[in-house]
């Protein structure tokens, strides 16, 4: 098999219907941003935190902008790789941010694996050795590997099924925590030393994680129905939805924990409020449908990431090898992003995950909206002030973000910085070293053509 064929990808254009594409997005969205994220961002910035969850559906809702812009031109099965592409070419720059994005989207998998792992324990008493988390996580990754090897349909109708699930499930849980509540006014004025504009800026690029996950929509591109149209109208929908759910649940959170007992429970916090409302029942119920979006989000994810590395191989932009497994090339991806996502899983917990998929994920979202208003803005047709305002937005939120970790977290921050270091090194030494044989292929071709 040549090098040509290896690095050939089969997509099924068309494969994708509109609803299937948002319960794709919405299932990672959802099964991150509520389960866990919620006391994280407590912790972060106090009593503030469904401010800065609505906060970062503002800066979410500014970032889109670019994405369905170029979505709209280019829909491509590369998603995010592909508009780096666009952006960049066969450089330096879209390589790495196309791997930070890459990477981001394995860490929300881990996130989701041990947010899943988190709350099926709470069933039994919780997890007081710490094994039972990862195991579980590195379980749940397992099986949505097998699902996304039967394909496409198959991936749809489990991702819609459980979306249909795990959205109801939750609007009644908001609902009844907000109905059966003493009060849901939470006391804004006196958010205490944790509501500093640092710490706030830090919860809302927390949150911005809860929603980054309308960018795996972009990976379905040309698998899409009418991509040219319904890519966009994905996101909308996708981000439009969670923003409604994001807030109801919220101040449910709010209005039956306090601000401790949300700090305290911070890996199950929407559980732990369902027992003062609903007693065991309410647990019960919280803990199935939290099982049910952490599974859809990971089917998802590695759906969608898998697709997007397979792009960047394709487009010769990573290295590739196929360590002797048959198949095409989604499938070794598909392998990798799994590995990667199991080791991931075992060994960080959920607070340096979410960390590192945060620094990663601003980094590229400021490099998408650089290359609309740099190179693209013509050929997509877009107004100048949104993505510039996208990038401002986002540098607040980084430097808030990074601020707050360097002063709790400092090492999280070092890993972050050298794992970006390594993966520009690396690309620099493949892609000179892949430019230098194109030439000497070409020479040679010359040579040949002239004897």
């Amino acid at each position: 098999m040549s090098e040509k064929q290896d690095r050939t990808t089969r997509y099924q254009e068309g494969s994708l219907t509109l609803p299937g594409t948002v319960m794709l997005g919405t299932g990672v969205m959802i099964g991150a941003g509520i389960f866990a994220l919620t006391g994280q961002m407590a912790q972060m910035t106090g009593v503030l935190f469904p401010l800065a969850f609505l906060a970062a559906a503002v800066i979410v809702g500014f970032s889109a902008y670019s994405y369905i812009k170029i979505s709209n031109a280019y829909p491509s099965a590369g998603g995010i790789g592909m508009y780096l592409h666009k952006a960049y070419g066969n450089r330096l720059p879209t390589a790495f941010n196309a791997l930070l994005m890459y990477f981001s989207m394995v860490i929300a998998q881990s996130f989701l694996a041990r947010t899943f792992g988190s709350y099926t324990m709470q069933l039994f008493g919780g997890d007081e050795s710490g094994r039972m988390v990862p195991i579980l996580g590195v379980s749940l990754i397992l099986a949505a590997f097998l699902v996304n090897l039967l394909g496409n349909r198959m991936i749809q109708g489990v991702a819609s099924f459980i979306g249909i699930l795990k959205i109801g499930g939750i609007l009644v849980f908001g609902l009844v925590g907000v109905w059966i509540a003493d009060s849901i006014s939470v006391d804004f004025a006196t958010p205490g030393e944790a509501g500093t504009l640092g710490n706030f800026l830090g919860a809302t690029a927390l949150g911005i994680l809860a929603f980054k996950g309308f960018t795996t929509i972009t990976n379905s591109g040309s698998e899409v129905k009418d991509p040219h149209r319904n890519v966009g109208r994905a996101i909308v929908i996708s981000i439009a939805a969670c923003v409604v759910i994001y807030t109801l649940v919220g101040f449910a959170v709010a209005s039956n924990l306090s601000l401790a007992e949300i700090i305290e429970t911070r890996d199950y916090s929407l559980a732990a409020a369902a027992r003062p409302a609903l007693g065991d029942y309410g647990v019960w119920f919280t803990v199935a449908i939290a099982m049910m979006a952490t599974a859809g989000g990971i089917l998802a994810s590695i759906f969608a990431v898998s697709r997007m590395l397979a792009m960047l191989t394709e487009m010769k932009l990573v290295p590739h090898s196929h360590f002797g497994m048959p198949g095409t090339i989604q499938k070794h991806t598909l392998v990798y992003t799994v590995v990667l996502g199991l080791v991931l899983t075992a060994f960080f917990d959920l607070s340096r995950i979410a960390a590192l998929g945060i620094v990663f994920y601003l980094i590229m979202d400021i490099a998408i909206h650089w290359g609309v208003l740099r190179y693209l803005r013509a050929d997509v047709k877009a107004s100048a002030w949104v993505p510039a305002t996208a990038i401002v937005l986002d540098m607040l939120a980084l430097g808030g973000f990074v601020w707050v970790k360097l002063n709790t977290d400092p090492f999280v921050i070092g890993v972050a910085v050298a794992t970006m270091a390594v993966i520009a090194i690396a690309e620099q030494v493949f892609l000179t070293r892949t430019a230098r044989n194109r030439e000497t292929e070409h020479d040679g071709t010359h040579v040949q053509h002239h004897q």
